[in-house]
C-alpha cells in the first residue's frame, strides 16, 4: 500500500463536502476519482496533497515516496525555454554528470592509491546516474514533449509567451520527466489534441508506478485505470475494473437499490391495506391483529430512495421542418492561411447523419465549419446546403450570447413559450442549478458560456447541427445527457470532437483530417481505429446475434408477464371469495349475538346450548378465514 486515505470529512459553511471518505492504492494501482461537478475531488485531491485542511481523518503517504501532481490549470512563470524548463527537474542528475566530467578530468591528475579510490566513487556514481536515466535525458524529455504535442522547433520559446493551454503541457512534461512514484492529475487531457492523449494513455498504462485521475474523458480513463473511487454526495465508494465496468456495476447496485426501495414501498402499502381491511371487520380478534401488524410496521427500517440514474433528465431535440434527403454537399474546399490547411477537401451529408470530423490540432476542423457557417470565406471550392435546411450552430466563440443578461433571461427571451420548471431543467442538465441561473453573462467563464450555447442549440429546432468540440467543460453526468439526447435526434449532426467516448456513442461516420486530406470511415470511433489496425471484424454477424438475443429475451419478458398477471388475477378471485366467506360468517355470529341477547329466549336451555355450541364453531372458523386471508394478500 503507497497511499491511505482514512474517514476524510470537509466543511465549506454547513455544506458537508466530504463524509468519512476512505479508500488506498497500492503501488502499481491505476485509481479514477470520478464524480459530478462540485462533488469534491479536486477538493479531496488538495488534501491528499496537503494544499487543504481537511476536517477529521487521516492522509498516509509511505516514507519516501515521491508525488507529482498536475492541478486543473497548472500556470508555470518562467523566462525559461521550453525545453530548459522541462530540464530543471533532472538538475540532481546534472550536477552528478558534471561530478562525473570533473573526475574524469581529475583522473589525469592523480595516481596509486588515489587513483584507485578516484576509480571506485566514478563507478559507483556511473552505475546510479545510469540506473536514474542520466543518459536518457535529452531523449526523454524530447520524446515527453513531442507525446504532448511540442514540435522540435518550439522547443526553444520562452515558457511566458506560451498559452494558459501550453503552459500546462509543459506543467505535464516536467512531471512526468521527474519520473515520481505516485502521479496526480486532474483533467490531465484539457489541453490535448487527440493523439497527445493516445500518448499520454500509453505512457501512463507502462508507468512502473501508481497513479490517481480525475477526468471526465471516459475512453481515456477506460483504456488507463483498474479501480475507480466515486465520491456521491460526499460519500465514498470503491469499484474494481476501468470505467465502462464501474458504470455496469453502479447501473445494477443502483436498479437493486431501487427495486429494494419500491418493494418495500409496495410492502409498507400492502400492510397499511391489511391493517386497514383488518380493523374494517371490526371484530376483537381482527382488530388485535391489525394492531400487531401495525406495530411491526413502526419497527420497518425504511430505505432511502436511490438517485435517478442520467436519463432520469431528458433533452427533446425536435427540428422544426424536416430537410431534404440531400443535406449539405461540400466540393473541393481548400483554404490556407500563412500555411496550407487542407486542399481541395469532398464530403457530403444525407438527412439522419451524424458525422464526426477528427483530426490533430491545427489540421483545420474548425475551420471547415466556420465556412459552412460563413463566418470564414473559403479559398476555393463550394458548399452546397439542400432544401428546407436549418442549421444550429454551436462555436466556442459563443456568439450567440448577450452580455447584459442573466441566463435565465437567455433562455427565457429566446424561448418564450417554455415554462420556469422547463428552463430550470435545461440549465439544470448543463450544471446550472438554484442561484446559478441568475448569473450575468458578462460574469461567465469561457466554459460557462459554452455550456449556455449549447442549451441554447439544444433548443433551436434546427435541422443541421454543427458543433465545435460540443463536450468540453460538461461533465459526465452532462455527457450522458447530451448523448441520450443527439442520439434521438432525427435531424443531420456534423461536430468536431477529441472526446472520442462521445464519438463512439454519437457518431455513425468518421472523416479524419490530416496532411494528405480527408478520409472517411463508415462507423463509430471503435470501428475506425479498428480500420486504421487493419483489423476488421464481422459486425453484420455480431449484430444478428445481438438482435436474436434480445428477441429471445423480449419472448421470454412476454411469457413472464402473461405468468405473473394470470397469478395475480387468481390470488385476487381467491381472496374475494375469502371476503364474501368472512362477511357471512361475521353476519352469522352477529346473527347468534343477537338471538342469544334476546330475552325472550333466556327460558330456551336446549336452544341457548345449541346457539353457543355454533358461535364457538363460526368463531373458529372465522379465525381461520383471518389466516387464510393473511396469507393471500402476503403473495400479491
Amino acid at each position: 500500500m503507497i497511499l491511505q486515505v482514512s474517514n476524510i470529512n470537509k466543511y465549506f459553511n454547513d455544506n458537508h463536502i466530504l463524509k468519512d471518505v476512505s479508500f488506498h492504492m497500492n503501488e502499481y494501482d491505476k485509481t479514477a476519482l470520478v464524480g459530478i461537478n462540485g462533488s469534491g475531488k479536486t477538493t479531496l485531491i488538495r488534501i491528499i496533497m496537503n494544499e487543504l485542511d481537511k476536517d477529521g481523518g487521516n492522509i498516509s503517504l509511505n516514507k519516501g515516496v515521491s508525488v507529482g501532481y498536475l492541478p486543473q490549470n497548472a500556470i508555470i512563470d518562467s523566462d525559461a525555454t521550453i525545453y530548459e524548463e522541462v530540464l530543471k527537474v533532472k538538475e540532481a542528475l546534472i550536477s552528478d554528470e558534471q561530478a562525473l566530467r570533473d573526475m574524469e578530468k581529475e583522473m589525469g591528475d592523480v595516481k596509486g592509491r588515489e587513483l584507485e579510490v578516484l576509480m571506485e566513487d566514478y563507478h559507483k556514481l556511473e552505475e546510479a546516474f545510469d540506473r536514474a536515466g542520466g543518459y536518457r535525458i535529452a531523449s526523454d524529455i524530447s520524446g515527453t514533449l513531442k507525446g504532448l504535442g511540442f514540435s522540435e522547433e518550439e522547443f526553444g520559446k520562452p515558457v511566458n509567451t506560451l498559452s494558459g493551454g501550453q503552459k500546462t503541457r509543459v506543467a505535464l512534461s516536467k512531471l512526468l520527466v521527474g519520473t515520481p512514484d505516485m502521479i496526480i492529475l486532474d483533467e490531465p487531457t484539457n489541453h490535448l489534441d487527440m493523439n497527445s492523449i493516445i500518448w499520454l494513455e500509453n505512457y501512463l498504462l507502462n508507468y512502473k508506478g501508481a497513479v490517481l485521475i480525475v477526468s471526465h474523458d471516459r475512453y481515456f480513463l477506460d483504456r488507463i485505470v483498474d479501480h475507480v473511487v466515486e465520491l456521491d454526495c460526499g460519500v465514498c465508494t470503491s469499484f474494481t475494473g476501468n470505467y465502462s465496468d464501474y458504470a455496469a456495476k453502479k447501473e445494477i447496485i443502483r436498479v437493486s437499490q431501487l427495486n429494494a426501495y419500491l418493494n418495500q414501498q409496495r410492502d409498507i402499502k400492502h400492510q397499511q391495506e391489511v391493517i386497514e381491511k383488518l380493523r374494517s371487520f371490526n371484530r376483537e380478534k381482527s382488530i388485535k391483529r391489525a394492531d400487531s401488524r401495525a406495530h411491526m410496521l413502526e419497527k420497518i427500517e425504511l430505505i432511502d430512495k436511490p438517485t435517478e440514474n442520467n436519463n432520469s433528465m431528458q433533452i427533446v431535440l425536435s427540428p422544426r421542418i424536416e430537410s431534404g434527403k440531400n443535406v449539405l454537399d461540400v466540393t473541393d474546399l481548400t483554404k490556407a492561411y500563412d500555411h496550407r490547411l487542407f486542399t481541395d477537401i469532398n464530403f457530403s451529408l444525407r438527412r439522419g447523419d451524424h458525422v464526426a470530423i477528427i483530426g490533430d490540432n491545427g489540421t483545420g476542423k474548425t475551420t471547415i465549419l466556420k465556412i459552412i457557417n460563413n463566418i470564414v470565406s473559403a479559398d476555393s471550392g463550394k458548399i452546397k446546403l439542400g432544401t428546407n435546411v436549418c442549421i444550429g450552430y454551436y462555436d466556442q466563440e459563443h456568439h450567440v450570447l448577450h452580455d447584459d443578461k442573466t441566463i435565465f433571461e437567455e433562455i427565457s427571451d429566446d424561448f418564450p413559450t417554455l415554462t420556469n420548471t422547463e428552463i430550470r431543467n435545461m440549465l439544470a442538465a448543463f450544471l446550472f442549478t438554484g442561484d446559478d441561473v441568475f448569473k450575468p453573462i458578462h460574469n461567465l467563464s469561457g466554459g460557462e458560456k459554452g455550456r449556455v450555447s449549447l442549451a441554447k442549440l439544444m433548443l433551436s429546432e434546427a435541422n443541421l447541427l454543427i458543433l465545435d468540440e460540443p463536450t468540453n467543460h460538461l461533465d459526465i453526468t452532462s455527457k450522458e445527457i447530451l448523448e441520450n439526447a443527439l442520439n434521438n435526434y432525427t435531424g443531420t449532426l456534423l461536430y468536431v470532437s477529441h472526446d472520442r467516448y462521445f464519438i463512439n456513442r454519437t457518431a455513425d461516420r468518421i472523416l479524419e483530417l490530416n496532411s494528405e486530406g480527408l478520409t472517411e470511415y463508415l462507423g463509430n470511433y471503435d470501428y475506425y481505429l479498428e480500420k486504421k489496425q487493419e483489423n476488421t471484424t464481422s459486425a453484420g454477424s455480431l449484430k444478428i446475434s445481438s438482435n436474436n438475443i434480445k428477441n429471445e429475451a423480449a419472448a421470454l419478458d412476454y411469457k413472464a408477464q402473461k405468468a405473473e398477471a394470470a397469478r395475480i388475477k387468481k390470488l385476487n378471485n381467491d381472496l374475494n371469495k375469502l371476503e364474501d366467506k368472512i362477511a357471512h360468517t361475521e353476519q352469522a355470529i352477529s346473527d347468534i349475538d343477537a338471538w342469544l341477547n334476546d330475552s325472550s329466549n333466556g327460558t330456551d336451555t336446549a336452544g341457548l346450548i345449541k346457539k353457543q355450541k355454533e358461535k364457538e364453531s363460526l368463531d373458529e372458523e372465522l379465525l381461520i378465514l383471518y389466516d387464510k386471508w393473511e396469507e393471500l394478500s402476503s403473495l400479491l
